[in-house]
């Protein structure tokens, strides 16, 4: 922890503009790149100890193998969580999980660094923890550690969901292609009067839509996959396209789940930068 605030440190006197990211499977990077620092946590922010129907982790801790850890310690609460390829900062941040479940309704608490390189600690009700949301996506908090709450369960059972988990991704999602997970986040008002993001963009006949080598997923809507060569603008074009259509067939902006990251460093949805 101490090596992190030290480089933040001197990033800061040196006024040059940073970002810290786990594995950045959620993230836009612009063509243009950052002109600053990508700061990416490492080993030392990998570790995780149980004690009870504890959890608490460093936010470089990969979460497929905490899910699958847990399981084999006979504990439920992320075996929903297993096929997300993201670390535990980043999907606390993002509030990541699934339908079934999100991260934030098992959170007990999260440390956090701030841009000055103070370290402080929320307990989980005041993280503002919403559907695909928290106060940590402003950047002005960086997840540095977080303890979790499981629930005692058998250990086949867990083990038994985990693999529907993973069985049902396998037969939904583009695996198999560059992408970066789910394009839309799931608007309430959306889904209550039209369906989740990728049946309104099928709706809207979008599967197949091509922008460079930036393409609609035709396994699921929800998903722009890398053809081989695709670039930011392709797929920002793509997905500035696919909101105009969903905006004309439904009255409805549709919210991206994917994030922006700008040449100056600063990180926000990609549809308040398109």
């Amino acid at each position: 922890m101490e090596d992190i605030k030290a480089a933040v440190g001197i990033l800061n006197d040196c006024e040059v503009p940073w970002v810290v990211i786990g594995r950045g499977s959620n993230l836009l990077f612009d063509d243009q790149g950052i002109r600053g620092a990508v700061i990416k946590l490492g080993r030392s922010f990998s570790q995780a100890s149980f004690d009870g129907e504890k959890v608490r982790g460093y936010a470089g801790v990969w979460i497929p193998s905490l899910a699958r850890r847990s399981a084999s310690l006979g504990l439920s609460g992320l075996e929903h969580m297993v096929g997300i390829p993201g670390t535990l900062g980043g999907v606390v941040a993002m509030n990541g999980g699934s339908l079934r479940q999100n991260i934030g309704q098992i959170v007990d608490w999260v440390t956090y660094m701030n841009r000055d390189g103070e370290v402080d600690r929320l307990e989980g009700s005041e993280c503002g923890f919403s559907y695909r949301t928290s106060c940590f996506q402003d950047t002005s908090k960086i997840v540095l550690e977080a303890q979790l709450s499981l629930i005692p369960s058998d250990v086949q059972s867990v083990r038994e969901e985990m693999v529907q988990v993973l069985r049902e991704r396998k037969a939904k999602f583009p695996l198999s292609q560059p992408n970066c997970g789910s394009v839309f986040s799931n608007d309430p008002y959306i889904h209550r009067e039209w369906g989740p993001p990728g049946k309104v963009i099928e709706m809207c006949g979008l599967k197949g839509l091509r922008i460079g080598d930036a393409q609609v997923s035709h396994r699921h809507a929800n998903f722009t996959v890398n053809l081989g060569n695709a670039t930011s603008q392709d797929v920002r074009a793509l997905v500035r396209t696919i909101r105009h259509v969903v905006h004309d067939v439904t009255g409805c902006h549709i919210p991206c789940e994917v994030r922006y990251v700008s040449p100056d460093g600063e990180v926000t949805a990609l549809h308040k930068s398109l």
